[in-house]
């Protein structure tokens, strides 16, 4: 068998393949032979069909069976000719069968980037020194008291930070109504009617609410309102919307005191040190989790940026287009329209590139720790998780599994379970480092 082996940019190599004709003839002999004992065709005895008869009725198959052995034992022999590291491959562009009886075709293989890895065991990560303090269980338990706060009416002065405002208001662009000027909707900027508005820059766009200060109730108002130049809608930029708003009324929240009977009816037959205690253990619990992902966001990103290589594009492409759909379906739970996804769509596919090159990075820089430091998920360690997925789920473990297999979802099941494995083995031989946390009482 004569292979060629040409490697190219972007992990791809090309394949070029001749097999001799005695390769050929003997291997369509072993397949004819195996039909040949398995055919079923009315008036012959099975095992004793002519050879002719089973070539003629089995033309298609033979040839097919016969090109996709030629084929993977011709990969088979490159990679281990040439210590290829093969992803994929692709289906062979041209197939010939030569003069003299041989078979050739050119093809494409995706391999495995090379690349040597970074000193991945002296690793140095710094996590804020941050703990649980008494400001920050009490701003929770404030946000808790304003689920049980009351609105009262402000009639003796005007619009202050801080209160809320019930308003009307429409947005111009141009002089013409915000959404018929972009051709798009744009959500909560177009209008309103009867909505609450805190008193809070962080409420509308920056400068909103600071526009309204002073307001009387039943007052109008017009100004205008300059966009960000880092606003989501990229068609919305350096632009300036006009607004006419009606203040319909002032409210002032007013929150509960905190006491016993409070406690109670936020978490029945609590007192407050017992809700307290509760609210400061949940605050370290996704204080421990965010150090965590710190911990993880650091090491990949170092790794990442130690070393540089080729990735392989249609793992990339298909990491890209994986990363926008999630992004989009974001976006849609979280109340966006199909016009204001669709006005984001550059900005969205060039954050899900950014995203995927780093994923896809990271996955090969990680499966190469797993295999020099010999981390494998053990059939305990699988069948362990599988049986979580079964039990918050509800489901029979067998189900689980069977729905895993159908789908082709368990191999990356353990793909998954073999990088977070890694990355814990990771983080347990980098040296954290602890750095003063900035405004600790107010962070």
């Amino acid at each position: 068998m004569n292979i060629t082996v040409e490697k190219q940019p972007n992990c791809l190599a090309r394949i070029q393949v001749e097999v001799p004709a005695e390769a050929v003839s003997g291997e369509r002999r072993q397949i004819v032979q195996a039909f040949s004992k398995q055919a079923k065709i009315p008036g012959f005895r099975p095992g004793k069909i002519p050879v002719k008869v089973i070539e003629k009725r089995f033309a298609t198959q033979i040839t097919e069976e016969l090109e996709s052995r030629l084929v993977s034992q011709a990969y088979d022999e490159a990679i281990k000719k040439e210590e290829l590291r093969v992803l994929d491959a692709r289906k062979p562009e041209k197939t010939d069968y030569l003069p003299d009886g041989g078979f050739s075709f050119t093809s494409s293989l995706i391999l495995a980037p090379e690349f040597e890895l970074p000193d991945y065991k002296s690793l140095t990560i710094e996590i804020p020194d941050r703990e649980i303090t008494g400001k920050d269980i009490d701003r929770e338990i404030e946000q808790v008291r304003a689920r049980f706060a009351e609105f009262n009416d402000i009639t003796d002065r005007d619009l202050a930070a801080g209160d809320f405002a019930i308003i009307d208001y429409t947005g111009t662009l141009d002089g013409t109504p915000l959404e018929e000027a972009l051709g798009h909707n744009t959500g909560y900027l177009a209008n309103g009617e009867g909505f609450w508005l805190k008193m809070d820059d962080e409420s509308f766009l920056p400068g909103f609410t600071k526009a309204l200060e002073g307001a009387k109730s039943g007052s109008e108002q017009t100004f205008e309102i300059p966009v960000p130049d880092d606003f989501p809608s990229e068609d919305l930029r350096g632009k300036s919307i006009a607004y006419t708003v009606t203040v319909t009324a002032i409210k002032e929240q007013v929150l509960p005191e905190f006491t016993d009977e409070l406690a109670a009816q936020i978490i029945p037959g609590k007192t407050v040190a017992e809700l307290r205690d509760i609210v400061k253990d949940q605050l370290e619990v996704q204080l421990n989790r965010q150090i965590h992902e710190m911990k993880v966001n650091q090491l990949i990103d170092k790794l990442s940026q130690s070393v540089d290589f080729e990735l392989p594009e249609d793992i990339l492409t298909a990491e890209t287009q994986g990363q926008a759909d999630e992004m989009v379906e974001r976006g849609i739970r979280s109340g966006m329209t199909e016009e204001q996804i669709e006005a984001q769509q550059r900005e969205l596919f060039a954050a899900a590139g950014q995203r995927a090159r780093l994923n896809v990075k990271t996955d090969f820089i990680l499966q190469e720790v797993a295999k020099r430091e010999d981390v494998k998920i053990t059939e305990a360690e699988l069948t362990q998780r599988v049986a979580a997925m079964a039990q918050q789920s509800k489901k029979p473990f067998k189900t689980v599994v069977k729905d895993l297999q159908k789908s082709g979802r368990l191999r990356g099941l353990q793909h998954s379970m073999l990088l977070s494995k890694t990355i814990d083995f990771l983080l347990e031989g980098a040296k954290v480092e602890f750095i003063p946390a900035d405004n600790k009482d107010d962070e």
